[in-house]
């Protein structure tokens, strides 16, 4: 595997873990309001990125 496909599938798995510490911890145990839509917000973006990297990576394992 050359390094650009290990590196695009490298990032897709690091932004599923930050994923699921964000639903899984973050969002849960957000103190207020504001610390709710920031997790929120992070999530979303996280989710984006999840599926922009997975079409990628589905390219490079081809």
């Amino acid at each position: 595997m050359n390094n650009h496909d290990f590196n695009i599938l490298n990032q897709l798995v690091q932004e599923q873990k930050s994923l699921w510490r964000i639903e899984e911890h973050y969002l849960p145990e957000s103190k207020n309001a504001d610390d709710k839509k920031l997790w929120t917000k992070l999530r979303n973006q996280k989710r984006k990125n999840i599926d922009e990297l997975s079409k990628m990576a589905k390219k490079c394992l081809k």
